[in-house]
């Protein structure tokens, strides 16, 4: 597997996601490139700079420039970074060194880390310190959004921390639209900051839809004039999960091809439901409810920015787990920009704990190694674009995705089980209103061949064996009828072989089970996949039927004589 990590990283370091020309901006749902017009998939970590030592996390443990170089590494193309509001409007908070909010706050071990890894950082002032962390994510050729994160210094978010609507104790909208602004001219010659992030999850008694309309108008428009350059993205209400107020009214700006619109998505979102219910049922249900309260943004032409979404990096949560699989199928078939939550591995000070241990980080509590290397593997998926202005390097075609491992269904020859690969090698499949599922340009489609065995190709597609349903109430299971009108389920076993069991988990009221490796994604896509696998049957020539045939029977002969 660390093989094949290493492969998928060189993949997606040689892709056209790190380098791009600025400034971005929006062609209906997608950003793209201003220079060429082809989509620019953002593909995001979050590292948090607004907590009560207003430094961006990690400085004491690692080089700034370690830290930047990581993050390319692991196949991000872009840095949402943090910031608290009076960084940029308290000139007391900003003119204070690195060296001194650290003692002020009793974190000498802190000090004693940055003197070793950021010796020339520690005694700048705090903005100065910020920019320093900008300009070494520019320097990586990384991308930057800059993220308003609170107001006063310290962790988001509760309900009442005075920080979650605008006329709380430390949200005056006058002084938020002057730090937006101050913000918003400092970078404007930054080439990599592509983006500004208006505030971070709205939230509390005071939130209300005609304030947000005019304090968030007011902002963004505040931040184009003083920097054309940037994209400008917009929040919700309720912690940033709703945005369906703008079904019947949109936002009123002078500007256009700039604005986009955030969401975040945890496991913990919806309580314990996902470890409590069933995952079928639960998946269906909260899928069709981020649609409705902010997926339908899509379809009007905005992108859809997915700020936050993550998982407890030690693989123990249920809840997570279970999301985890949900959202990846979702993220992929609607093709979504995200950050992930979060790079920290640790933080300097966090709810009054020095080197507070992030279980949900990237980094693990040194910054030295990753976490979870699996699930860097497996959002590696999300981090290059389907579809989109550009990228329509092949006919248009499905993919069939696995949630669970973030892979592809792809074949190696026509003599060997399909199997599970890397989302580029991904076979080209067409999926017909008869509902088979049919390798484009060819005859041969998808087959049943019996409990618990490898699917096959075959060119008999009209049998009930041929066709596939989504079934259950996540839309995510492909389900045929064996000979005997049994019912089975795509699934994956141990050998990542795709193979046929009983389905899992259609009763709801049964909580105890997990379909996660039957969850299978149709996913639309317009790129070819590097395998160059897809069109070979149309290529050669193989694609009339009694050739298939004959194809097939020699095929069938062989496997009869070596059993």
């Amino acid at each position: 597997m660390g093989r094949l990590f290493c492969f998928l990283l060189c993949i997606l370091i040689s892709m056209p996601l790190l380098i791009v020309a600025q400034p971005l901006s929006t062609d209906s749902r997608w950003i793209v490139n201003s220079e060429s017009g082809q989509r620019v998939k953002l593909a995001c970590v979050s590292w948090p700079s607004h907590l009560e030592v207003v430094v961006a996390e990690g400085l004491s443990k690692k080089a700034v420039d370690e830290i930047s170089q990581d993050i390319r590494d692991m196949g991000f193309n872009c840095v949402r970074l943090t910031w608290p509001l009076f960084l940029f409007t308290n000139d007391t908070l900003a003119s204070i060194t690195v060296r001194q909010s650290l003692r002020n706050l009793g974190l000498f071990a802190s000090i004693s880390g940055f003197q070793a890894n950021n010796p020339s950082i520690i005694d700048l002032s705090l903005i100065d310190a910020y920019k320093e962390v900008v300009a070494s994510l520019a320097k990586k050729q990384v991308m930057i959004i800059l993220d308003n994160h609170t107001s006063k210094p310290g962790w988001c978010c509760s309900t009442f921390d005075g920080n979650g609507f605008f006329g709380d104790e430390f949200f005056n909208p006058e002084v938020w639209i002057k730090g937006l602004t101050t913000v918003a001219t400092t970078f404007n010659d930054t080439k990599y900051v592509v983006a500004m992030s208006l505030r971070n999850e709205l939230r509390g008694p005071r939130q209300n839809v005609d304030d947000w309309y005019r304090y968030m108008q007011q902002g963004a428009e505040a931040v184009h004039a003083a920097n054309p350059n940037v994209l400008v993205i917009l929040s919700g209400l309720q912690y940033d999960r709703d945005l369906s107020f703008l079904v019947d009214k949109p936002v009123a700006l002078t500007f256009s091809n700039k604005l986009v619109f955030e969401l975040h998505w945890y496991g913990f979102s919806d309580g314990q439901a996902w470890k409590t219910g069933n995952p079928n049922e639960v998946c269906g249900r909260l899928v069709s409810e981020t649609m409705t309260k902010a997926g339908f943004l899509l379809t009007q032409g905005f992108p859809l920015f997915l700020s936050e979404f993550g998982m407890d990096m030690r693989g123990t949560n249920i809840n997570d787990n279970r999301y985890m699989n949900c959202f990846m199928g979702w993220a992929a078939e609607q093709d979504v920009d995200w950050a992930l939550w979060t790079l920290t591995g640790s933080y300097y000070l966090r709810d009054g704990i020095a080197g507070f241990d992030e279980t949900y980080g990237v980094y693990d509590w040194n910054w030295c190694n990753t976490r979870n290397q699996s699930i860097l593997r497996r959002i590696s998926s999300l981090q290059y674009p389907f579809r989109g202005p550009g990228y329509a390097e092949s006919r248009e075609h499905r993919v069939l995705f696995h949630p669970m491992t973030g892979l592809c269904v792809k074949r190696i020859s026509i003599l060997k089980p399909l199997i599970l690969g890397p989302c580029t090698e991904a076979e080209a499949w067409s999926y017909s209103p008869q509902q088979t599922l049919t390798i484009k340009g060819t005859y041969f489609c998808l087959q049943a061949d019996g409990l618990g065995k490898p699917v096959k190709l075959g060119i008999t597609c009209s049998d009930g064996n041929s066709k596939w349903e989504a079934i259950s109430d996540s839309k995510m299971q492909l389900s045929t009828n064996l000979e005997a009108k049994k019912s089975v389920c795509l699934d994956v076993d141990s050998d990542n072989k795709v193979v046929t069991n009983d389905c899992k988990c259609l009763d709801n009221r049964n909580n105890k089970c997990d379909p996660g490796s039957q969850w299978f994604k149709i996913i639309d896509s317009t790129r070819r996949s590097q395998s160059g696998r897809s069109d070979f049957f149309h290529e050669i020539g193989l694609t009339g039927e009694p050739i298939a045939r004959t194809i097939i029977s020699l095929w069938e002969g062989m496997q009869l004589t070596i059993s």
